[in-house]
Order: structure tokens, then C-alpha cells, then sequence
């Protein structure tokens, strides 16, 4: 991976960031700042991702931003055959390395316990959307737990990359070379990267 494509990289934190910012969930700004590596598009992915925020349905249980993580790791090396155990124990792998990780930077994988953590108010459980207030992004640390969702998604791409061989058709698109070296886990990779390349 040379610098142009690590700072890619580091531009998918910036849009998480910016989709939170937006008004977008913690899954959901996660999930949509990498989506389109793996061949889904904008909508898709925010769809995909709306009932993880706030916890899962806003239950607080795990961080919305951690749930992106896992959804990102499973469409980067999930296996896609029922009978792939070895697979399925590669994604387990990768999802308890970056999850230790996020824990250890943020304290805790449960919402709950992350709003309750440096004196924020613990929020209460409830299905109804919390407005977007300057009020709420000045009490919730949630902005900050996207930025390190995604920021540890983005460095593990880095590190995989980084020392994987390199592969001969690198187009300038860091999503081109997602789905090269990603062919094992996303069975339409060759089509989409032809699709790309043409």
C-alpha cells in the first residue's frame, strides 16, 4: 500500500466523522464511509446499518460504531460457504483482535456503559431518535467512538494490505485493490473489478 492510498484511508475516518455529523447513526456513518470497497452502494449500506445505532434499536447494548466494525470485517474477509469452518474462524479472529482494540481505546464495547464512562449521563433506553442538538453532540462521546470505529477499520485495512504481495491491475481506486486481494471472501470481486476496470 503506497501513502495515496493510505490516506484514502484515512479520508473514509473523515467521512464517517461527516456522516455522523450529518445526522446519520454510529453504525451507519461507520459502515458507509468503507461500504463501497466491498460493492455496496450508499443507500444500501446506510439501510443496512440504521438498526444498529444507539446501541442495537437503542437497547445501549453493543456501541453502534463497534457494530459497524463487525459489519465491515465480515464483508472483508467473512466467508461465504456454510461448511468453510476455517473461514468462519478467520472472521472470528479479525473481529476479536479489532473489537479488543476499540475496547481498550474506548473502555468499553456497551453503549450504555460508554455513555455512563467520564462522566457523560448514562442515556435512557428508548426507541425514540434523539434529536441532533449542538446540545446533544456536546454531551454524547459518540462522534469520537465512530472516529475510532472507523480509524481502527482503516488501519487494519492498512496493515492487511500493507503486507499482503502486491497484484498486478492496481487501479488508482483503493476499491479496485479491495477486491483483488479480497476475492476468497466476496465471491463477485473479479466482476466487479472488471466492472471497474472497464
Amino acid at each position: 500500500m503506497n501513502e495515496e492510498e493510505s490516506k484514502k484511508l484515512d479520508e473514509r475516518v473523515d467521512r464517517a466523522v461527516e456522516n455522523f455529523m450529518a445526522g446519520y447513526g454510529c453504525c451507519q456513518s461507520v459502515v458507509a464511509a468503507f461500504a463501497d470497497l466491498y460493492g455496496l452502494d450508499d443507500t444500501l449500506a446506510k439501510k443496512m446499518a440504521a438498526g444498529f445505532g444507539g446501541g442495537v434499536g437503542r437497547m445501549r447494548m453493543m456501541c453502534g460504531a463497534v457494530s459497524g466494525i463487525v459489519m465491515l470485517t465480515g464483508l472483508d474477509c467473512g466467508q461465504t460457504e456454510g461448511s468453510d469452518s476455517e473461514g468462519k474462524s478467520a472472521c472470528y479472529k479479525v473481529v476479536q483482535e479489532l473489537l479488543a482494540k476499540s475496547k481498550e481505546e474506548n473502555g468499553s464495547l456497551i453503549c450504555a456503559e460508554i455513555l455512563g464512562l467520564k462522566g457523560y449521563e448514562k442515556a435512557p433506553s428508548s426507541y425514540v431518535a434523539s434529536e441532533r442538538t449542538a446540545e446533544y453532540y456536546k454531551q454524547r462521546p459518540c462522534v469520537a467512538k465512530v472516529e475510532s470505529a472507523a480509524r481502527l477499520f482503516a488501519n487494519y485495512l492498512k496493515e492487511k494490505y500493507y503486507h499482503s504481495p502486491p497484484t498486478p491491475h492496481l487501479s488508482e481506486e483503493l476499491g479496485v485493490r479491495s477486491y483483488e486481494l479480497g476475492v476468497r471472501s466476496y465471491p463477485h470481486s473479479k466482476e466487479l473489478l472488471t466492472q471497474k476496470n472497464s
